[in-house]
């Protein structure tokens, strides 16, 4: 059985734990990180040397790279996730490497600091926001006429974006009119995969370690 190693708080813990219950596929999941203090200990960082989470046990076979995990489980279980063709999984993969390239900069700067004080905020907080906002936009754009991000369908790129775009729209922010990417993020919250994997509800996949 598949062992998925990490918080389920963690973001990018969370997009495994949807791609998991979206494909049907039972996995258990163990406590991971930095509070936990298990992370930076010989053993774990042979299994990944960044001493981050997620990590995905296989086996023998340790995957860590949560974008890298979830196309490994698409290819074995749900391949339609990821694009029936080279052309197809340009479209899916263009968003997931999106995400990490422009968006995720500004969303960790924001996720750290709106929730303090302005007093204690980091002195670029406005900039990223507004990078943050930047790139919100180009999603609320790109949705227009779309129910999913690509190939009309639910595919590893929602299932990549939907944690970290959910916590940007719950940031205490000023932010711009986002009605494309807010209903998109409705159709998402009503996934009851996405529901496991903010805990919402309890799975029926997931096995006690």
């Amino acid at each position: 059985m598949l062992k998925l190693l990490g918080r389920a708080s963690s973001g990018n813990v969370q997009k495994v734990i949807m791609a998991l219950e979206e494909m049907g596929v039972p996995y258990s999941r163990l406590d991971y990180g930095r509070q936990f203090g298990n992370t930076t200990t010989p053993e774990y960082k042979a299994l990944n040397p960044n001493a981050k989470v997620p990590t995905l046990l296989d086996g023998d076979l340790a995957i860590w790279e949560s974008h890298t995990i979830l196309r490994y489980l698409a290819a074995l279980h749900a391949p339609a996730l990821h694009g029936a063709t080279p052309a197809e999984r340009t479209h899916v993969e263009r968003w997931m490497d999106w995400l990490l390239a422009t968006l995720n900069t500004p969303y960790v700067a924001v996720f750290k600091d709106s929730r303090k004080p302005e007093a204690e905020r980091a002195p670029d907080f406005a900039a990223q926001v507004s990078e943050m906002n930047a790139a919100l936009s180009i999603l609320e754009s790109h949705l227009e006429g779309k129910e999913w991000m690509a190939l009309g369908r639910p595919t590893l790129a929602d299932i990549a974006l939907a944690p970290i775009v959910a916590r940007c729209l719950d940031f205490p922010v000023e932010r711009p009119p986002l009605p494309n990417l807010g209903a998109w993020c409705r159709r998402v919250a009503a996934r009851p995969s996405f529901q496991v994997a903010t805990g919402a509800k309890p799975s029926t996949l997931a096995v006690a370690a």
